[in-house]
């Protein structure tokens, strides 16, 4: 019998990749994406279903036809900047929109909930490696509606039997190394494929925001996680709750942490290009540094980050961004 996943955002970067995961794993995934971000030409995996999670009738014509066995929940708007200045659309699309879905699951008997949260739901915990067990202390509406989701999550699992698999990432980077999909944002915030257009003479320069952070050169420090590394542990999470192993929440990250001066380093060393820099001011809502510590899904999930390495990770990015795909 098939077995239908339904996933939201799958013509974005993240579900785009979930997708191509998924077939490989022997599912069928069904794309739900309002393609306000995402790109129809993502779409290579399976079906495709128009739709804005805004609109409950429309995610029950969905669950209706495709009967999936699982929802795999990636779509949210997600920009920090936008976060501080508006945080009502925050609320509004990604928790009500969550709401909907999670709502429309229980209703059609899909009981299997994985769920792309973000290491932005602990804030600014300078110096520690992050884990599932560290408080989480959100500093804009973007990760606090992400947490309003996951306590979400654990009220329908108590009152409905919903079982969710929770992943907290950090930054994803890197692109299919088959080049059948990779990361492209209209606008563009994400550090690397900024880096990659500067280098490549499409915008002027990269703006790298903050040079006075309490780090090793001023500038932020993050966990970077492979993009297909990032969606073998979706599916791994996925055949958990098959398995019926219960809800559980993973952190997704390599435990080492670069910071943005590093990324830029290495980056010339990958593509032998200098990056024009603009050094600006901080942003409000950023924090100095975000690490992960991700025993638990080595542990429970098997899962084994092998391509989160940088140099690969802007490989592949580079390799991706110089195919011209998607570019209209």
């Amino acid at each position: 019998m098939t077995k239908h996943v339904l996933v939201t955002g799958g013509a974005g970067y993240i579900g785009s990749h979930a997708c191509k995961a998924l077939k490989a794993a022997g599912y069928t995934p069904v794309t739900f994406d309002n393609l306000a971000t995402g790109w129809r030409d993502a779409v290579r995996f399976g079906p495709f279903e128009e739709g804005d999670l805004a609109d409950r009738e429309r995610i029950d014509e969905v669950f209706a036809r495709w009967r999936p066995i699982a929802v795999m929940h990636f779509a949210a708007i997600s920009l920090v900047g936008d976060a501080m200045r508006d945080p009502g659309t925050y609320w509004r699309v990604n928790v009500l929109g969550a709401l909907n879905l999670i709502e429309a699951s229980v209703a059609a008997g899909c009981k299997d909930f994985v769920f792309s949260s973000t290491c932005a739901t602990y804030g600014d915990q300078d110096g520690v490696v992050l884990d599932e067990d560290s408080p989480q202390h959100p500093l804009n509406a973007y990760g606090k509606s992400k947490l309003a989701i996951e306590q979400m999550l654990g009220d329908f699992g108590a009152s409905h039997g919903l079982n969710s698999v929770i992943f907290r990432y950090f930054n994803v980077a890197g692109a299919d190394s088959e080049g059948e999909v990779g990361e492209f944002h209209r606008p563009e915030t994400h550090l690397i494929p900024l880096m990659l257009d500067a280098i490549d003479g499409k915008r002027p320069a990269l703006t790298v925001f903050g040079t006075d952070y309490p780090t090793r050169d001023g500038t932020c420090v993050r966990d970077y996680v492979h993009v297909m590394d990032l969606v073998d542990a979706h599916v791994a999470g996925l055949k958990w709750l098959e398995a019926g192993q219960g809800s559980r929440v993973f952190c997704l990250g390599t435990g080492r942490g670069f910071s943005v001066r590093e990324v830029i380093d290495q980056s010339r060393v990958v593509t032998n290009r200098d990056v024009p820099v603009i050094f600006g001011e901080r942003r409000a809502g950023d924090a100095v540094s975000l690490v992960s510590g991700s025993e638990r899904a080595r542990r429970d999930l098997g899962w084994q980050p092998d391509r989160s390495h940088m140099a690969q990770m802007i490989a592949d990015a580079w390799r991706w961004h110089q195919s011209g795909h998607f570019e209209k």
